[in-house]
């Protein structure tokens, strides 16, 4: 009687072990996908300071990829119909097709080379026109003005730059962005020459600041 019993219990635990190592080996299996899903992936190597350049169908190119590390030179190619990479990094030519293309360039060092895609946006040439020219202000009070564009291509932002920084008032300065601020210290009028671009379709404007 007492060895019927011991062949019962063996069955027993026999059977609690099979079942018990499918669970085990899945619960291992669930545990590892687990964390490899936590563990984040390093991201990409960035070799270029800015990899978006983003031009305007029918207008000279004018823009520079920057590395971001010293002493690297590009493979020259073509980016886009028209639009050709040096091995400075400057981008020339005349783009002649719109389009978004991404491109994977080389950086090279002597004999080794990095890769990086570069995209390049070329947009239509949609007419623009400056919006603001002129602002009136007084002597100690705070300017908040805008230059600003109406028209060309949508979604992209313009940049302007003062061409003759000593022209603007004392106090007052124009950002990139076209904010006109400051606090003027002194009364006149002023011509301000400055240069707005938009996706490289460029002019030159003046601003004019009237301070009482």
């Amino acid at each position: 009687m007492r060895q019927r019993w011991v062949f019962v219990l063996a069955g027993v635990a026999v059977c609690v072990l099979t079942a018990a190592v499918p669970s085990i080996s899945t619960m291992s299996i669930n545990t590892m996908a687990l964390i490899s899903q936590q563990t984040p992936t390093d991201p990409p190597e960035r070799h270029l300071v800015e990899d978006t350049v983003y031009v305007t169908e029918g207008i000279e190119v004018t823009s520079r990829l920057l590395p971001t590390a010293k002493g690297l030179a590009f493979r020259a190619k073509y980016l886009a119909v028209g639009v050709q990479l040096d091995q400075g990094g400057r981008l020339s030519g005349t783009p002649r097709r719109p389009g978004t293309y991404v491109v994977p360039v080389q950086l090279c060092a002597g004999q080794t080379c990095r890769e990086q895609e570069v995209t390049l946006v070329v947009l239509r040439n949609v007419p623009w026109v400056p919006r603001q020219l002129t602002f009136p202000g007084k002597v100690g009070v705070p300017l908040d003005g805008e230059i600003g564009i109406s028209g060309g291509p949508p979604g992209v932002l313009p940049t302007f730059s003062v061409n003759d920084h000593a022209r603007l008032p004392r106090g007052v300065s124009i950002g990139p962005d076209g904010h006109v601020g400051g606090v003027p210290a002194t009364p006149g009028i002023s011509e301000i020459p400055v240069r707005i671009c938009v996706a490289g379709n460029c002019a030159g404007v003046v601003v004019r600041l009237i301070i009482v």
